[in-house]
């Protein structure tokens, strides 16, 4: 599957926002390891899933 244009920038900013959160979040690192592969591996399902299961970023205000 190919992304182009602002479609694949977009694409491109959530998953960045997606690993670094995943990365600041307070999960195991197997579990931050694996949700990474996940966003990486699929960009748009990995986001998804990522955003309604994953962990969340330490000193969110949720």
């Amino acid at each position: 599957m190919e992304y182009a244009g602002i479609g694949g920038f977009i694409v491109l900013a959530l998953n960045i926002w997606a690993i670094v959160s995943i990365i600041g979040s307070g999960a195991s690192t197997g579990a931050k390891v694996g949700w990474t592969l996940l966003v990486l591996v699929l960009p748009i399902v990995g986001f998804i899933i990522w955003l309604i299961a994953g962990p969340r970023a330490r000193g969110s205000l949720a």
